[in-house]
């Protein structure tokens, strides 16, 4: 039966439906659609899909009501025609042959849709276990969903009162570093008051020791002149002593008289000479104590530089400013000897990186300068120059 008759006998079964006809009529219906019109024997499976309606009990009590209808009106329509008894006997033998040959064909279609039926009863019912399990399944999983809902619920809410804490934790560090970069403000403003107050007390004890050197040049050329005058005079008077030292020891011979005078005259010369080595001693003596009152004054000064400068921190800043030519000369050149006792010479030549650069000190200039390729920061007054001096220098000769 093609989908189309199928569709037209289920639009005339709802007709009927609609126009009031009970599940009887309406098996009725479909049994003698399928018999009579289409050929097809009705069953169960058939009829229930057309009507859908009825019970397993009730249709197939519906097709036999249609068989006993069928063959009521079979016999009727026999015993109404005129025929004769022979032929009425061979008649109903043959409507007895026909009926017991549909009675067992109608058994045993009605056994194969038996287990036609059975089969789709024992498939349904594997498909209602199946059916089972997988809500069991899906329940279950249902169940460890709404619990890894429940702690996933609960993470967030712990994870939601940590980014709380989190946020406070924030908050005050903010508070905490911003108390920290004013007071550092602070600090920073009274450390620059401190070091313009250090930087003038360092340039007036740099006059102080300018003054001192100047004296100190003034009073070792007076006092190396005066040397040089009293060993001169000395020699001076010494000469002709010890010349008439010579004459009076020639003259000794002849005259023991003029021995001892000349003895004496001696004794006298060498008591004056040893008078003008004495006040020569003296002026070397003062010489010495002018230089080492100058040495401390210029240990006090490097003290003094060293104590006027800025902290370690702020010094080792501006020296690796310095190392990487972040300072012009004019700033360098301004700070000076301020920030040498931070100042460290390069590990490692940049522009051979195989020598380890060597700082000398010149009285009051610094020089750094490489022994490998004897490359050289040239005499400057400061650490921090030289230093900076020397990188420029490298980087000139790599570019």
């Amino acid at each position: 039966m093609d989908s189309i008759t199928r569709e037209t006998l289920r639009h005339e079964i709802e007709a009927m439906r609609t126009a009031g006809a009970r599940r009887q009529e309406l098996s009725q219906h479909a049994c003698k659609r399928l018999f009579f019109d289409l050929g097809i024997r009705p069953s169960v499976t058939t009829v229930r899909e057309l009507t859908q309606t009825g019970s397993a009990s009730d249709i197939p009590k519906d097709i036999e009501a249609f068989w006993t209808s069928l063959r009521s009106a079979l016999r009727v329509r026999i015993n109404a025609g005129a025929m004769p008894e022979s032929l009425q006997e061979r008649a109903g033998e043959l409507l007895a042959a026909l009926y017991d040959e549909a009675q067992k064909h109608a058994h045993s279609a009605l056994n194969d849709e038996k287990s036609r039926i059975d089969a789709v009863v024992q498939a349904t019912e594997a498909q209602v276990r199946d059916a089972d399990i997988r809500r069991e399944a899906i329940e279950e999983a249902h169940r460890r969903a709404e619990a890894r809902a429940e702690a996933g619920a609960a993470q967030i809410a712990a994870l939601e009162a940590e980014l709380k804490a989190l946020r406070n934790q924030g908050s005050e560090a903010q508070s905490g570093l911003r108390e920290v970069i004013v007071r550092w403000e602070k600090e920073n403003e009274a450390l620059a008051e401190r070091l313009q107050q250090e930087q003038a007390s360092s340039a007036r004890l740099r006059d102080r020791i300018d003054e001192l050197q100047s004296e100190l040049r003034h009073n070792t050329e007076h006092y190396a002149q005066q040397i040089k005058d009293a060993v001169k005079e000395a020699e001076r008077r010494v000469r002709p002593m010890l010349v008439e030292l010579d004459a009076l020891r020639g003259m000794a011979a002849t005259h023991q008289a003029s021995v001892r005078e000349a003895g004496q005259k001696e004794f006298d010369f060498i008591q004056q000479l040893s008078a003008a080595r004495s006040r020569a001693d003296r002026l070397e003596s003062q010489v010495r104590s002018q230089s080492d009152e100058i040495d401390a004054l210029v240990r006090e000064r490097d003290a003094q530089r060293v104590q006027s400068g800025a902290s370690a921190e702020i010094g080792a800043l501006i020296a690796s400013l310095a190392a990487e030519g972040r300072l012009s000369a004019a700033e360098i050149a301004a700070l000076g000897t301020q920030l040498d006792a931070h100042v460290v010479a390069p590990g490692a030549c940049p522009a051979c990186a195989a020598g380890e650069p060597e700082l000398q000190r010149h009285e009051d200039e610094y020089e750094l300068s490489c022994p490998n390729c004897e490359r050289t920061s040239g005499a400057v007054s400061s650490k921090l120059a030289a230093v900076d001096g020397f990188i420029r220098s490298a980087r000139v000769s790599a570019s």
